[in-house]
C-alpha cells in the first residue's frame, strides 16, 4: 500500500516513499518544516521536499492523504 497527497481541487496526486503518519504530520506542520528547512545544512529527506513542493503548489486547496494499491 502506498500513501500520498491528492488535491481535490486539481485532481492531482503524488505518492512519495513514506508512511501515512509522516504525510499527515507534514501536511499539518508544513509551516514548521519550512522554517526548519531554512536552517538545515544537510537539507530534508526527499519525501519531505516532494511533499512540501506539492503542498506549496496546492496551498489553499483541499489536500487529502490518500492510498493506492
Amino acid at each position: 500500500m502506498q500513501y500520498g497527497y491528492q488535491c481535490e481541487d486539481c485532481e492531482v496526486a503524488i505518492f512519495p516513499t513514506t508512511t501515512r503518519a509522516e504525510l499527515t504530520w507534514l501536511r499539518d506542520r508544513v509551516h514548521v518544516v519550512r522554517e526548519v528547512a531554512k536552517h538545515a545544512s544537510n537539507g530534508l529527506d526527499e519525501w519531505m521536499m516532494q511533499g512540501m513542493e506539492f503542498l506549496s503548489d496546492h496551498q489553499g486547496h483541499a489536500v487529502l492523504v490518500v492510498s493506492r494499491g
